[in-house]
């Protein structure tokens, strides 16, 4: 339980305050800012090392080595930790990077990696193309207990582990699954099998069940890493948090959600036609119960799967779905064990747990829908959901009066948050900061992304282009991605606000989306030869850009007005 809360809290944590910075128009070029050369070592290993400027940083996660088997990719050394506001936690490299392929890596080596400035851009992916040659002479392989201690390391890796293990536990107590363990018990153990196979037996099960968590672990992590864009779509998050609402409803009691009666029957009965139980049968029922005997796993195991596909880490993605199987299973072992009389029978118990669930399910849809909801329609529903979650905390606490406190500071901020919400902020830290004065200049617009045109193809620029000038229009062009943590900044903090947007008012504004690696987005971000987004060109009546007042990086609202202030009145 306390594994769960603390998931839970972590989940719903809100987002840090994000620094703005000055208008920095020299940021280095992407090829000076990481510097990557290679060469071959006395042992045969290909070093691949990239010298970073002070400032700037890359993305572990970013990195790619397309070309080469997984055996032969390089253990990546321990990172450093890296917060932004929308992207939470990312595991960086600063200063340097040195990386050794092994002596047999051979053939085309596709390098991609990303890096981003502290002062706030993003440059966009890269791909290097590195020829390691031949058979050379080998050398010894890299043992792979070495690369999952390495992967150990890393603490939020072993903190995952964890949580998803206990969350594992937990499921296996819902009154979905607590039911089906005497059944399961019949089938994998059989009539007559010894203490000592029955244990061999019940760990075969949990051990293939558990692979096949890992297994589908990795493969979200595999098309995370390619699909990345492709699971922030709308209609896909907006599909998974509907899913996690229509999941919550059973657990606060409006239905039933359970293996059918004539299933759980048919499972029982085919348990008592075996005797002693068989190996490979437990094998199979594992792997089978890892997909089918798990109904309420379903909405834990979706957002998992999105969490491990964006995060793109197949180690990770496997080893923390392998946590949760083996923490699905560990009841499963215990009844072998110790006897079904130690351990802990259907009771009301069961429905606090449900309770719990089922604010977390509804949790995890509105962190799944967060970047498409309006901020002040998030700051609304977390408001209401912390007043539900205190009203229905209160009666399980009346027996420890030390904790009656917690559900009251969660309903007065709940409460807080709904009326900042009324007021128009956006905050969750400070929901009534709307009240501390000049509102009315700093009130975010629900929809000031309905303003811009986006554009990911030149044809459509140049066609926008033209119209404006035709027109004897400014034209405003805005880089974005959907990988750009300032991008995201500034689109809260700067474009949202009705002062910006007013004094913005008859500008054309652009938005040139270059998420995609692809060719149409470097012809975009070539046109003007912009490093990455975020950056911000101006183009004047007449078609022509006012180069000397570019923005390059993230800006405050006031360096953003006072510099369109300046480029307007200088024509």
């Amino acid at each position: 339980m306390r594994v769960l809360l603390l998931f839970l809290t972590l989940l719903l944590a809100g987002p840090l305050q994000a620094n703005p910075f000055d208008v920095k128009p020299d940021f280095l070029p992407v090829d000076q800012a990481f510097v990557l050369t290679h060469d071959r070592q006395a042992d045969g290993q290909m070093r691949l090392y990239f010298q970073i400027k002070p400032g700037y940083y890359l993305y572990q996660k970013r990195l790619k080595f397309d070309g080469l088997p997984t055996e032969q990719h390089p253990q990546l050394p321990p990172a450093l930790n890296h917060h932004d506001e929308f992207f939470g936690d990312s595991a960086v490299y600063r200063d340097q990077l040195e990386l050794l392929l092994p002596a047999n890596a051979q053939g085309q080596l596709r390098l991609g990696w990303q890096g981003c400035a502290d002062a706030g851009l993003c440059y966009p992916p890269q791909t290097t193309s590195i020829d390691l040659g031949g058979t050379v002479t080998p050398a010894a392989e890299q043992a792979s207990d070495q690369a999952l201690a390495s992967g150990l390391q890393q603490g939020h890796l072993a903190w995952s582990l964890l949580a998803f293990f206990g969350l594992g536990l937990l499921l296996a107590f819902t009154p979905c699954s607590l039911p089906m363990l005497p059944i399961l018990a019949g089938l994998v153990l059989g009539n007559g099998a010894s203490a000592r196979r029955g244990w061999l037996l019940a760990g075969v099960y949990v051990l293939s069940m558990a692979l096949v968590y890992a297994g589908l672990g990795v493969v979200a992590a595999l098309l995370g890493a390619s699909l990345q864009a492709w699971l922030q779509q709308p209609w896909l998050l907006g599909s998974l948090a509907g899913l996690f609402v229509l999941l919550a409803l059973p657990m606060f009691g409006v239905f039933e959600l359970q293996l059918p009666a004539a299933l759980r029957d048919r499972l029982d009965r085919a348990g008592q036609g075996t005797r002693g139980g068989n190996l490979y049968g437990a094998a199979l029922l594992g792997a089978l119960s890892g997909l089918l005997l798990g109904p309420c796993m379903t909405a834990p195991l979706a957002g998992a799967l999105l969490y491990i596909a964006q995060s793109g880490d197949v180690l990770q993605g496997a080893l923390v779905l392998f946590s949760l199987g083996l923490g699905m299973g560990v009841p499963l072992l215990l009844l072998v064990t110790l006897g079904n009389r130690y351990l802990p029978r259907p009771g009301a118990w069961m429905n606090r747990v449900k309770g719990v669930f089922g604010f977390v399910f509804l949790a995890m849809a509105l962190y799944t829908v967060r970047s498409l909801l309006p901020a002040t329609l998030l700051l609304a529903l977390s408001g209401a959901w912390l007043i539900a979650l205190a009203w229905a905390a209160w009666p399980a606490l009346q027996r420890l009066p030390a904790l009656r406190a917690v559900p009251l500071l969660g309903a007065l901020w709940g409460g807080l948050l709904l009326v900042g919400a009324a007021a128009g902020g956006d905050d969750l830290w400070q929901p009534l900061r709307p009240f501390a004065g000049g509102v009315a200049a700093t009130a975010p617009s629900q929809h000031a992304e309905d303003r811009f045109v986006t554009v990911s193809r030149p044809e459509d620029l140049q066609r926008e282009l033209d119209a404006a000038k035709a027109r004897g229009q400014w034209v405003m062009l805005d880089y974005y991605a959907d990988w750009c943590v300032s991008c995201k900044v500034m689109e809260k903090q700067v474009f949202a606000r009705s002062d910006v947007q007013a004094g913005l008012a008859g500008v054309h504004l652009l938005r040139l989306d270059v998420t995609a690696d692809s060719p149409a987005s470097k012809a975009l971000l070539q046109r003007y030869q912009v490093p990455g987004p975020p950056s911000i060109i101006w183009i004047g009546p007449e078609g022509e850009e006012r180069r000397a007042r570019r923005i390059t990086g993230e800006v405050d609202a006031a360096a953003f007005q006072q510099h369109w202030g300046q480029t307007r009145s200088q024509g």
